[in-house]
């Protein structure tokens, strides 16, 4: 009987312990929603890693499950660690985040593992990491509170140091080169801008310079040239990838054939990492495929309609900048799972293995998480307490 009374007195509105603050201030909808997210991704692990197993010579069936295990775990404790913060401890976690990515990004040239043509990672032990996964959600931060320090009119050049942060981590992404990455940022980026209330001109020209930088990759980068080309003319390349994951979600029909029943998914070529998906649409069918898509809708729209309640303009836009970076990398991964977009090796976000990727997004939701917490003054007072206790 004891045992129960310290159990409802921890979980108690009254429980000033910094759990108990962080579990009633959290919007336990999303803590929710980026739950589920993380068991589906270890659920379809499973589903995937003996078949990645096997065409990577690896005899243990479940190598790549049991690590997504480990990786799941840790991301949970970042998020929640994360998500304890206040908004002075966000920014100054980013500063670091940010400065330790940037400086690993600049040394890869010179000590990075080099994959599939491209110098993204740095091997510490049996793990490589990926530096440009933690400057994301730091940069996005950064940029947020020079917007916000830029608006107060107090003389500091929050614009321009802001496009400085974003214009070393785009240079440093393409010397790698990353074109997925800086596009991803570049969205996230465009979009904070716009959410910081800066004039529309300033956001078209942004747009323009944008939209050229892009088309200049087609013809400076080889690779994106024959991406781009392979998508626009599959009849004349090499669609091998993109073909088999899509009869991998052509077979799975309505309800999928079944955990672990997936045929096709043996003949996709990443299929544990970018094109998970294909695996969960083959075993469990279109009716899952689209509740997964439905899971990554309601934690971005939840959360921007969090963030956008939000009085304090640095919360506010840095909070719905990371739902954004986290929804758009989940668009992208999905629409070229579906070959909609040419191919690009962008994970989905908690359900694609990969240490980088998961321990990344876990600090990123943390982040937003940590920003959307009910605290004295976050809302605005039309918001208030009525609906404090909506989410108990």
């Amino acid at each position: 009987m004891s045992g129960e009374r310290n159990n409802a007195h921890a979980f108690a509105r009254t429980d000033q312990s910094r759990f108990g603050v962080w579990w009633w201030t959290t919007d336990h909808w999303l803590l929710g929603g980026v739950a589920a997210l993380i068991v589906v991704g270890v659920l379809l692990s499973f589903a995937s890693s003996p078949a990645a197993a096997l065409r990577m010579g690896i005899d243990d069936p479940f190598h790549f499950a049991l690590r997504q295990c480990v990786f799941a775990g840790a991301a949970s404790v970042i998020l929640i660690a994360a998500s304890m913060l206040t908004p002075r401890g966000v920014r100054r976690a980013a500063f670091f985040v940010y400065i330790v990515a940037i400086l690993i990004m600049a040394a890869l040239p010179f000590i990075g593992h080099t994959a599939k043509g491209a110098a993204r990672w740095v091997a510490i032990g049996g793990f490589t990491l990926q530096p440009s996964e933690f400057m994301k959600p730091a940069l996005i931060v950064l940029v947020s509170w020079m917007f916000a320090e830029g608006q107060k009119g107090e003389g500091v050049p929050g614009v321009s140091i802001a496009f400085g942060l974003y214009g070393l981590a785009v240079a440093l992404l393409l010397i790698q080169p990353d074109v997925g990455q800086t596009v991803l940022i570049t969205v996230a980026f465009g979009a904070a801008f716009w959410m910081a209330g800066v004039p529309l001109s300033w956001i078209m020209g942004l747009g323009a310079l944008a939209l050229s930088g892009l088309v200049s990759t087609y013809f400076i980068f080889d690779h994106v040239r024959a991406r781009v080309t392979k998508f626009l003319s599959p009849e004349q390349a090499d669609t091998h990838q993109i073909t088999r994951a899509s009869e991998a979600i052509a077979a799975g029909g309505l309800f999928g054939r079944g955990p672990g029943e997936g045929v096709m998914k043996r003949h996709v070529p990443d299929l544990h990492t970018d094109f998970i998906y294909s695996v969960a649409a083959e075993e469990y069918g279109l009716v899952f495929s689209l509740a997964l898509i439905s899971l990554f809708s309601f934690v971005v729209v939840r959360g921007m309609y969090k963030a956008m309640k939000l009085s304090d303009p640095f919360e506010q836009v840095a909070a719905a900048g990371l739902f954004v970076l986290v929804g758009q990398q989940a668009i992208i991964n999905v629409a070229v799972n579906l070959n909609l977009i040419p191919t690009k090796g962008m994970t989905l976000p908690f359900i694609s293995y990969g240490g980088s990727s998961m321990l990344a997004m876990g600090l990123t939701l943390g982040m937003a998480l940590a920003l959307t917490r009910r605290r004295p003054g976050a809302y605005s007072s039309t918001d208030a307490l009525a609906r404090a206790g909506a989410f108990a």
